[in-house]
């Protein structure tokens, strides 16, 4: 089989687009946003048989001191797991090409399923699972990094994850949702939003800013989530969900119901949407929410939601989720996927666990991806790194 150091866009376009596995961190444009938001080098490489590309991956290169780097495969290769030949032929070009390039170390987490879990992330008895790949990958001389539970990789190592070949129609796909969920979704209909698809992301990181101060997390730079928008909307591959919201016209709306209304349970509900409504700082029409998906040819993801309390009260928040995956579903994509969640439900660290049991509401299937493999050139370097990076970020702060 021959090994291809520089593939042409074309062919690594078309063979991505072909692959059921393809994931959107694998794609062209992905690798476009890491050089730009980053400084990360894309590679893009492949092997062919017999004239055949069999296998891709989008490798993103990190400089280091001494004429050194490290190469990172987000949810990568884009190959047939299953094809032992194909893996172990790919693995023994990347050596080689980890030894051209003079690089400590490559890093991959493959998009695959390491076993089937319940929603305690157990493992379900006679479940469905990847060990074979896992002992592939060992055999062939990768280090696993371990199945950490939170968020300790470059990845989440856990999702939400909807199927929709096991649904015949949208509303079997609404039916999975909690009442806890679908509550606050039906609800949001009283408000009047206008959901429209946008195209900027200076709205999007406003918002975000608001519940990441509440979550407590650093959201990123307003240039790489425009970075990830402006690139991947070449290729149709992402797409921004906002919804409006008039306070000032609600308002209005709700008062007037409320001199109709004769039901006092109905009256104190109305008055609480009223009195909500008028403590907000802005009564003109504005965007309460915001969400980031992104996709490849198979699947959907919700990448980055952001948000304002009147979004969190008006149920906003679950209709733009719930938007997202009517429009996966209607587009006939296979799956639309929450984008991470922890392994460890009841995790007292920040709002993690609060995150997982939102998304649980959602429905869908609580996927444990098989994790992290290093493939390593120089052992040395490979435990030296970790201690430099850490002194050189605390030198940079």
């Amino acid at each position: 089989m021959e090994f291809i150091k520089d593939l042409k866009e074309k062919e690594y376009r078309e063979f991505w687009r072909q692959t059921p596995n393809c994931h959107f961190m694998q794609s062209y444009e992905w690798g476009t946003v890491q050089k730009k938001s980053r400084d990360q080098i894309p590679c893009y490489v492949g092997l062919k048989d017999n004239g055949k590309l069999v296998a891709t991956a989008l490798l993103l290169k990190k400089k280091t001191p001494l004429n050194m780097c490290y190469f990172y495969v987000p949810r990568g290769f884009t190959l047939d797991y299953t094809n032992k030949e194909v893996v172990s032929e790919f693995t023994k070009h990347l050596k080689k090409y980890l030894k051209e390039q003079n690089a400590i170390y490559l890093r991959l987490d493959p998009p695959l399923m390491y076993q089937e879990i319940d929603e305690e992330a157990n493992p379900i008895k006679d479940g469905l699972n990847n060990y074979d790949v896992y002992d592939e990958f060992i055999k062939l001389g990768y280090k696993h990094q371990g199945f950490y539970k939170l968020y300790e990789g470059n990845q989440p190592r856990y999702t939400f994850r909807t199927y929709f070949n096991k649904y015949n129609t949208l509303e079997e796909v609404e039916k999975t949702f909690s009442k806890s969920f679908s509550k606050p979704l039906k609800r949001s209909y009283d408000y009047d939003l206008e959901i429209y698809e946008a195209d900027e992301v200076k709205t999007f990181h406003e918002l975000i800013k608001i519940i990441s101060k509440r979550d407590g997390f650093n959201p990123y730079s307003f240039e790489y989530y425009n970075n990830v928008y402006t690139e991947l909307k070449k290729d149709n591959l992402v797409k921004v969900f906002n919804a409006k919201i008039n306070p000032a016209k609600l308002i209005k709306k709700f008062e007037e119901q409320l001199e109709n209304e004769h039901k006092e349970d109905r009256k104190k509900r109305i008055q609480k949407d009223i009195d909500f409504l008028k403590e907000l700082p802005n009564q003109k029409e504005y965007t309460c929410a915001s969400l980031i998906c992104t996709y490849s040819s198979t699947g959907a993801w919700s990448l980055y939601i952001g948000n304002d309390e009147a979004a969190a009260y008006t149920g906003t928040v679950n209709r733009l989720y719930y938007e997202f995956i009517k429009d996966a579903y209607e587009r006939n994509f296979e799956y639309a996927d929450l984008f991470g969640v922890v392994g460890d439900p009841h995790t007292k660290y920040k709002n993690l666990a609060g995150i997982y049991e939102y998304k649980r509401k959602i429905g869908g299937d609580y996927i444990e991806f098989i994790g992290e493999f290093d493939l390593i050139n120089k052992p040395f370097w490979y435990k030296v790194l970790p201690i430099l990076l850490k002194i050189y970020r605390k030198l940079k702060k």
